[in-house]
């Protein structure tokens, strides 16, 4: 039997109830959803550059609260993730995602994070999701 899709506020990006989680707070925007993300010190992959696995999990969260954001339940199957520069630590940065296409079960979505001081492209995706039932 599977476990029912749920927010327990246990979610490693966004959840509240996490107190090892990233505590990212997606709002709505006029395209899908934003977020802004300032890494520490314990984000680190490399000395004071960001983990790629960080970024990659910011994108995915962002890439399900688009659908999520619709009223669309969603879980990733699929994301192709292009990493073009480094986020250091402490830097300021923009997450953004919008869904591009929706085709039954599925949903295409794209998310990308930029330096907010220069808007210089971080890393970006393009994700499908796979909507869940009722």
């Amino acid at each position: 039997m599977r476990p029912e899709i749920s927010d327990d506020g246990q979610c490693f990006v966004c959840g509240k109830d996490n107190p090892k989680g990233l505590g990212i707070e997606f709002r709505s925007s006029e395209e899908g959803v934003v977020a802004e993300f300032i890494a520490s010190a314990e984000h680190q992959g490399y000395r004071n550059i960001v983990h790629g696995g960080i970024i990659a999990a910011l994108l995915d969260e962002a890439s399900i609260k688009a659908a999520s954001s619709s009223g669309i339940t969603a879980v990733t199957a699929e994301i192709r993730l292009r990493y073009k520069n480094p986020l250091f630590i402490n830097e300021h940065a923009i997450i953004k995602a919008k869904i591009v296409r929706e085709r039954g079960d599925l949903i295409e979505a794209e998310a990308f994070i930029r330096r907010s001081d220069d808007s210089k492209m971080i890393a970006r995706c393009s994700t499908k999701l796979y909507v869940q039932g009722e």
